[in-house]
């Protein structure tokens, strides 16, 4: 391998190893000249070391010094992949198809506006369905995956502009980061994604998605054993997105659809028993404060596009009713495959 490959791709694994084991064997077949890193977040299920062992000389292991979470390890990945023109950053949970990386090289190849690409995600435990489509965005703030847990039947066959591209199974231009900087490491763990994207647009970039490359994902492998943490995790760090991110007019003219979403999520943890993970997510907002006004500065003094080209990259509200109370419980279950998707 070459000291600066033009593609670097990075898996993001803790206690993995059986996942490992299904995920490597088409992660290898991708590119002979690219860099294949596993980036172990404290395993102690022995899977850095059988990666070691059974892909001695073809992929490296990377250990943090313990459990970072996901945007800080996303953040080591950048820095792995100094020198490279691109970066994947997947999970380990997924099973790509042949040519994945290659395709979503292509795409940023031709479109030099787009910061990342992602493909068709479908779903390992039911392969006709949906995954994801890339990542759509409200301005109430919910945020999910186009097409998630729909029967694949062609409706999303179009290559074309997401709002983002989900951090598990993309390809990344590394100067795009040069230019709106890296994760936030605060978020820890959810919307991290998301957050860049949006930084990225606030910034000119786009993202892309291109339905010719596949993968296979399982879907919550890692959440399912911290649910509620995971749960307090979105919570709070959509509420810290719409902070940092927002631009001063978006606030003023979407809060009534903020506050009503946010509502809504509230109504759900109260009925889902999860009311004490979501007091404790609102108290952390309030914590983090001062340092996401900080960031929000920043951020909004180096935003170069219009808000009106932030309105047609944000998807439509999914109302389902005319009563307050359908609408809140419908923009509730607008981020449900968010907290269900992988961490």
């Amino acid at each position: 391998m070459s000291a600066a490959p033009r593609l670097t791709a990075v898996v993001l694994n803790l206690d993995g190893r059986e996942l490992l084991e299904r995920m490597l064997p088409t992660l290898v077949g991708q590119d002979p000249e690219a860099r294949l890193i596993v980036l172990d977040d404290g395993s102690t299920d022995g899977s850095p070391e059988w990666v070691e062992r059974e892909y001695a000389g073809r992929v490296q292991v990377v250990r943090n010094p313990g459990n970072l979470g996901v945007a800080r390890s996303f953040n080591r990945a950048v820095e792995l992949a100094a020198g490279s023109e691109y970066l994947a950053l997947l999970n380990n949970d997924l099973e790509l198809e042949p040519g994945y990386l290659a395709t979503l090289v292509g795409v940023l190849d031709a479109h030099p506006e787009a910061a990342s690409a992602v493909g068709k995600m479908r779903s390992v435990r039911d392969p006709a369905r949906l995954d994801g489509a890339g990542d759509a965005f409200m301005w109430s703030s919910a945020a999910t995956r186009r097409g998630y847990g729909e029967v694949d039947a062609g409706q999303y066959d179009e290559p074309g502009e997401v709002f983002s591209a989900c951090g598990g199974a993309a390809v990344y231009r590394m100067a795009a980061f040069a230019d709106v900087g890296v994760f936030d490491g605060d978020f820890f763990a959810y919307l991290e994604d998301i957050d860049w994207g949006f930084r990225a647009r606030l910034r000119g970039w786009t993202a892309r998605y291109e339905p010719a490359a596949v993968v296979h994902h399982v879907g919550g492998a890692t959440t399912n054993r911290n649910a509620a943490f995971f749960g307090m995790l979105q919570r709070r760090n959509q509420l810290l997105l719409v902070v940092k991110d927002y631009p001063a007019r978006a606030l003023w003219l979407h809060w009534p659809k903020i506050a009503l979403h946010h509502a809504g999520w509230l109504v759900a943890s109260v009925r889902d028993g999860v009311l004490g993970g979501h007091l404790r997510a609102l108290a952390q907002v309030v914590a983090m404060l001062p340092a996401t006004l900080r960031k929000r500065r920043a951020i909004q003094r180096g935003r170069r596009v219009p808000l009106a080209a932030l309105d047609a990259a944000i998807s439509l509200e999914p109302y389902a009713g005319d009563t307050l109370g359908e609408r809140a419980r419908s923009m509730a279950r607008a981020a449900a495959p968010l907290v269900r998707r992988r961490r």
